[in-house]
């Protein structure tokens, strides 16, 4: 439980945090930008753990500038991750940026994750190029973040791990393609 101060909570887990941020890669190419404040479930999966320990003990109005190596923020990428399957196994519609939540039915390559999410990258008359490395896979990141505003998690949010009106998640950002379940 998030505890009381003067000027308000004291960041703990769990609790809801509203924030704002700017996501660059290493060379400053903007990724991602929140101008106006979004909560998220501190202790849950909406958050990488290093911004998590980073925002722990804080309040409202606390601001930080991270640098989040690959192993911090999304992983290395794993060339292993990429493959293709037959055209066949696919909706007739299939397009690149498409996404797959798991492998597609039918695939055949073996020792996939189940959880991850495949995208396609291309598509040609025989077969599909998929990637299961997250889109920020193998990148150093730098991520400069402002706590608006904290409060405590209702029973829902910590039950489900996330706070159900954030579109996205720091934890599992991907892209806002299509996904098929």
């Amino acid at each position: 439980m998030a505890h009381e101060m003067i000027g308000g909570m004291i960041i703990s887990s769990p609790c809801v945090v509203s924030l704002m941020w700017r996501l660059e890669d290493a060379q400053g190419q903007l990724i991602d930008e929140l101008t106006e404040p979004m909560a998220f479930l501190l202790g849950g999966d909406d958050l990488l753990a290093k911004v998590e320990q980073t925002l722990l003990g804080q309040t409202t109005g606390f601001e930080a500038n991270l640098h989040l190596e690959p192993d911090q923020a999304f992983g290395d990428y794993r060339a292993e991750l990429v493959f293709f399957e037959t055209r066949d196994i696919f909706p007739k519609e299939v397009s690149e940026g498409m996404q797959f939540d798991g492998p597609p039915e039918g695939a055949t390559t073996p020792d996939l994750p189940k959880d991850a999410i495949y995208t396609v990258t291309e598509v040609y008359d025989t077969h599909v190029v998929l990637d299961g490395n997250h889109p920020l896979a193998g990148l150093a990141l730098h991520l400069a973040l402002k706590v608006c505003d904290v409060r405590a998690a209702t029973e829902e949010e910590i039950e489900q791990g996330s706070v159900s009106e954030s579109p996205l998640s720091l934890g599992q950002m991907v892209p806002p393609d299509e996904t098929i379940h």
